[in-house]
């Protein structure tokens, strides 16, 4: 037993982190699953998950616990903080590859499916969970109201790397149809996160109700004060934007691909993260995304801070990230039939959730029964984001409303399974297309053709 959380200790579980999190990525994107599974599964094999837990013995586990550990961490160490800077630095990467000029051009139709997309899940999340009282959920009392809520939060997450992969494979990843697709997704995603920040600023709030707080605190824990904050920072982010839009494209022209960029586009991240959570009450991550959001605008810099970002991030932050959530946040002692029988419930409804919803409006738009189910199957997998928002509502920021960490095991079963059905389902339904003549290699016929971005880079630099 050694202490892990001093200085060459915790060098120590950094590098059975990174050894353990390459070998099962790699292991997993060989069988055609998504590497951050393997980087959560990973975690829960170092971790006590199992091993602690079960068998007594565990290469990295917690001061307290009836257990024998090779490396000991107490509760608050210095993982939580890498892996706080890992999910910072992952929602950042996601908003520096967010083209808001190709979203504007993808037309109503992705707003539409996004909005889908997001509402039908997060309703049939919310009623599925009314029965499940005994669990912590359901309407019964405010924190089962919000946990419920939750778990309709985590269904509205999409990620669209396995789709454009698959889209890739089958060379309809530029047809109307596909651009529509990943445009969706990523319009999907912007409005899961500012549902996140409504729904988990408002728990806080009602956490800091309950504390009796006064002064600035106490107008942010109110109801009122919690939605006036949230609104306050968005305009805040957005004049914020402007000034430092301008700022980034003199940089950029004074002294292009150069390493103050990407040093000041950190700065701007961890600002715009510090002020979300701290002055305004929103979620950390959103002011990580919006950050990222703002620097996209400026094309070549942010292009070019992103390539420099990801070698940290995908080397070292991530990984880390990912692999804490099995480490830390995953515990099968809590199990029970009742959580398991949840959670395959859930991951049913999430499922089905993005088929109907995000299918019926391409139904709408006057799409055939067949591409209105690509429509719908292409919005189904679910990754980072889905872990992201799971590791956000089971923060203990959240105090009696945040959702016990067994749930944990939900997002991993949605996100398994979702990976498994959709290169599936694309594939077979894109098998029953009728014969069209053959366009030039590589491209859609010329009509259809689209100029896009999948917005997903960063999924593909975790190898």
């Amino acid at each position: 037993m050694f202490e892990g959380n001093s200085s060459l200790g915790f060098v120590a579980v950094l590098a059975i982190i990174l050894i353990t999190t390459k070998f099962l990525g790699l292991l997993f994107r060989r069988i055609g699953l998504p590497q951050v599974l393997g980087y959560i599964i990973a975690g829960i094999f170092i971790g006590p998950a199992i091993f602690g837990d079960f068998c007594g013995v565990t290469l990295i586990g917690f001061e307290g616990k009836d257990y024998n550990a090779l490396l000991l961490l107490p509760e608050e160490n210095a993982l939580g903080i890498f892996s706080k800077i890992g999910v910072l630095l992952l929602m950042f990467s996601t908003g520096l590859e967010t083209n808001l000029k190709e979203l504007k051009s993808t037309g109503l139709a992705a707003v539409l499916i996004a909005c889908a997309g997001v509402a039908v899940p997060l309703l049939l999340g919310f009623v599925i969970s009314i029965p499940f009282g005994g669990i912590g959920l359901g309407v019964g009392t405010p924190e089962g109201i919000f946990r419920s809520i939750f778990i309709g939060t985590i269904l509205t997450a999409t990620s669209v790397a396995i789709t454009v992969s698959v889209l890739k494979e089958l060379g309809k990843i530029n047809t109307k149809l596909g651009t529509t697709i990943v445009s969706a997704a990523i319009i999907d995603d912007v409005i899961g996160i500012v549902v996140l920040s409504i729904v988990t600023g408002i728990a806080k709030a009602q956490a800091g109700a309950a504390q009796d707080l006064s002064g600035f605190e106490g107008f942010k824990s109110t109801i009122y004060g919690t939605i006036i904050m949230i609104i306050a920072f968005f305009v805040f982010a957005v004049l914020a934007g402007w000034g430092i839009s301008y700022l980034f494209r003199w940089l950029d022209k004074r002294w292009p691909t150069t390493h103050r960029i990407p040093i000041f586009s950190l700065a701007v991240c961890f600002l715009y993260s510090w002020l979300a959570e701290e002055i305004f009450g929103v979620a950390d991550i959103t002011g990580a995304f919006l950050a990222g959001v703002v620097l996209s605008t400026v094309h070549r810099a942010s292009e070019y801070t992103d390539k420099k970002i990801e070698v940290n991030t995908y080397t070292v932050f991530a990984p880390v990230f990912f692999a804490n959530i099995g480490i830390s946040s995953i515990s099968f002692a809590g199990l029970n039939p009742t959580i398991i029988g949840f959670a395959v419930l859930a991951v049913l409804m999430g499922l089905i959730g993005k088929i109907v919803g995000c299918g019926a409006v391409c139904k709408g738009f006057k799409y055939g029964w067949r591409e209105s189910a690509i429509g719908g199957v292409g919005m189904m997998a679910r990754g980072e984001v889905a872990l992201i928002v799971t590791a956000t509502v089971t923060s203990a920021a959240l105090g009696k409303f945040a959702l016990p960490g067994e749930f944990m095991i939900m997002t991993v079963l949605l996100i398994l399974v979702s990976s498994i059905l959709t290169p599936i389902l694309l594939k077979v339904l894109y098998s029953k297309e009728k014969n069209v003549p053959p366009a030039d290699e590589g491209s859609a016929p010329a009509e259809e053709v689209v100029e896009t971005s999948t917005g997903d880079g960063a999924a593909e630099h975790l190898g």
